[in-house]
């Protein structure tokens, strides 16, 4: 599972009694960017999904505001550090609550009750021998903020980490005594499998602390090179190492030292959202620290992949870091959510470009979702005077899409408990495919011209069950437009999710639709075509012997909406020998098209053939008839002209690609 199994086992979940989750603590040297976005809107779904289904929950995220890279961007500024972080703090605050980040508290490591706590288990560690004083002398990296011995630098004398140079340190400072940790923490990482997901981290950890002795870990720095800190309670002459300092605020942002019965209440945390890069402080310092201090070690740390981009990590140096404001206004806040939850299997790498947003966008949300919405709406509006009726008998038809819902509820119960959130919403967009399949299947506008109606309210009440359940299930991704989905059904636009996702299970367990008078609302999502200056380099394409043809992309061809439509008249233009005006049936919409095929079909041999039309094609006036959309033809060698068609029995407005 952790290894990217894309077997979820819906039996492995369970709800817990609370929910106590955390994201890293982001420095405050510069803007946030993707990578910092990512990880916080994961944190939010977990934490609204858990609300969701009323389990206490307490959702900590915040900024790290001491250290060296913090003091030397505000001298860089000419200002104070702690104007560094009042400054930057901003644009984490304002951009959490652009992206709906619904976290409880959000801590700044400069807050009083916080310095008072690092100082109190300072003091509390160094009176029982767990800190000393000494000599070190090492190699330091100012961007990691750690100190590396000979043996962990990789060649010249760089970073292990990132790779960046070192400077050789020889100074007084204070030691944890974190190597005394070494063997018990082996041990209860073999025996604690939830500690470190995924699986793949847990023996990385382990690889390290087998690889040699563990030595203790320095949690100082001289005032007299690093300022910026809070300082020792023994030792004033010293600030604390910020990644001590940092790690804290896991148990100072829920009452350690302050409030005992809030403590109790949360901790252990459940879960810790982490970075690769940060396996080791979170795995090695962290479980061994809480070990001293005598505090319970977290249930679960969970490193992430990052976003590459051109498959190397987004680093402000190499000038490839996306700004998330750049997509969030090209698409929306939600649309941005869904991509990175759905593109990413947590624990790997994911690659990022502009185009694969785009591609998703286009095919996911707006192909599938938003056309599926529409569908249902506009059809309820035109043969059942909007109101969404009782459903008669079901048949096999039913049953199929019952089944294919109830796969996605299962699956995204079991995608929280196994960090596959990728994986449930993709079970969940194949239940909206399905419900396209189950409208091409049923034709309900066929079913309405026979006077069927009982069947028609069939289709058309579980076509709505579909959207609501779906926009309960997808609704901790994409709270804004799923809140959309309800009121376009007839539901309150402010009402809360009504029900949680274990009270989904079995399709039409909870009849609330029955009724209710649809909205008609603008697009869900409206199509977006990537403007050219913002578009990546070029994909490398493949070489072929087909001389004279432009090769496109997939993100380009996927901006095309191809749907079928039944020609339902058809007749000359005025005036021209050339132009016929044919209009048509796309599923629920009326359409009217002009086309140049008067020489190689006449009106009355049209009437009735299902088309390919190109249906997002900007709408044009030809000989002053205003044409909707454009159909395909496939034209010989010799000059003749055919149009396609779709073979057999089929209903239009069905999706073609």
């Amino acid at each position: 599972m952790d290894n990217a199994d894309t077997t979820v086992k819906p039996e492995m979940f369970s709800l817990p009694d609370k929910y106590y989750l955390t994201t890293p603590i982001y420095y405050v040297n510069d803007k946030p960017h993707i990578g910092h976005s990512y990880t916080t809107i994961l944190g939010d779904i977990l934490a609204r999904y858990h609300r969701s289904e009323n389990v206490p929950t307490f959702f900590l995220t915040g900024t790290d505001e001491h250290g060296q890279k913090v003091q030397r961007a505000a001298e860089a500024k000419g200002i104070t550090p702690q104007e560094q972080c009042d400054t930057t703090v901003v644009r984490f605050q304002e951009l959490w609550k652009r992206l709906g980040i619904s976290n409880d508290d959000f801590i700044r490591t400069t807050q009083p009750n916080h310095k008072k706590v690092v100082q109190e288990i300072l003091q509390d560690l160094f009176e029982r021998g767990e800190i000393y004083k000494d000599h070190y002398k090492g190699y330091y990296c100012v961007p990691c903020e750690r100190f590396f011995t000979t043996k962990d630098l990789k060649e010249d004398r760089l970073c292990p980490e990132c790779g960046r140079e070192t400077s050789e340190i020889t100074e007084s400072n204070y030691f944890f005594r974190m190597g005394k940790y070494q063997d018990w923490l082996i041990e209860y990482i073999k025996t604690h499998p939830l500690f470190i997901r995924p699986v793949f981290r847990a023996n990385e950890t382990l690889g390290f602390l087998k690889s040699g002795k563990l030595g203790d870990l320095c949690i100082s720095r001289p005032k007299a090179r690093l300022s910026w800190g809070i300082e020792l309670p023994f030792d004033t002459d010293y600030v604390c190492y910020v990644w001590f300092d940092a790690l804290i605020n896991y148990i100072s942002g829920v009452g350690y030292r302050q409030d005992d019965e809030k403590f109790k209440k949360w901790w252990p945390a459940s879960c810790h959202l982490i970075g690769k890069d940060i396996l080791t402080t979170h795995t090695v310092y962290w479980p061994t620290m809480l070990k001293a201090m005598g505090v319970e070690i977290p249930q679960t740390i969970f490193a992430h992949g990052w976003w590459l981009i051109d498959d190397a990590k987004m680093s402000k140096s190499t000038g490839n870091v996306v700004n998330p404001m750049d997509m969030i206004d090209l698409a929306g806040v939600d649309a941005f959510r869904y991509f990175l939850i759905s593109a990413m299997t947590p624990g790997q790498d994911a690659s990022f470009s502009q185009e694969t947003f785009m591609t998703r966008y286009n095919s996911d949300l707006v192909n599938d979702l938003g056309n599926l919405l529409s569908r249902v709406i506009k059809m309820t509006l035109r043969v059942g005077d909007g109101v969404i009726p009782q459903h008669g008998e079901f048949q096999k038809a039913e049953y199929d899409l019952a089944a294919a819902v109830d796969n996605a509820i299962v699956t995204t119960s079991a995608a929280v408990d196994t960090m596959r959130l990728d994986y449930g919403m993709e079970q969940v967009m194949n239940a909206v495919r399905a419900g396209n399949r189950y409208l091409e299947q049923t034709a309900p506008w066929t079913l309405a011209k026979k006077g069927e109606t009982e069947r028609l309210n069939t289709v058309l009440y579980c076509s709505a069950e579909l959207l609501r359940i779906v926009s309960i299930l997808l609704d901790p991704v994409m709270p804004e437009k799923m809140a959309e989905i309800r009121y376009a059904l007839g539901l309150s636009k402010d009402q809360t999710v009504q029900f949680n996702v274990s009270e989904l299970r079995k399709f039409n367990s909870i009849n609330v639709l029955s009724g209710l008078k649809v909205r008609d609302i603008d697009a869900l999502f409206p199509r977006y075509v990537l403007p050219e200056k913002v578009k990546s380099k070029p994909v490398e394409m493949i070489e072929t012997n087909t001389e004279g043809v432009a090769l496109i992309g997939i993100e380009d061809f996927s901006k095309v909406q191809l749907l079928t439509a039944k020609v339902l008249e058809a007749a000359k233009v005025d005036g021209t020998d050339k132009l016929l005006r044919l209009n048509l049936e796309v599923g629920v919409e009326k359409r009217q098209i002009v086309s140049g095929i008067a020489r190689f079909y006449t009106p009355e041999q049209l009437i009735g053939k299902l088309i390919v039309l190109v249906a997002n094609l900007k709408p044009a006036k030809i000989r002053g008839v205003e044409s909707q959309g454009m159909l395909l033809c496939a034209k010989g060698a010799n000059g003749d002209l055919k149009i396609i068609t779709v073979d057999g029995e089929f209903s239009s407005g069905a999706s073609v690609g």
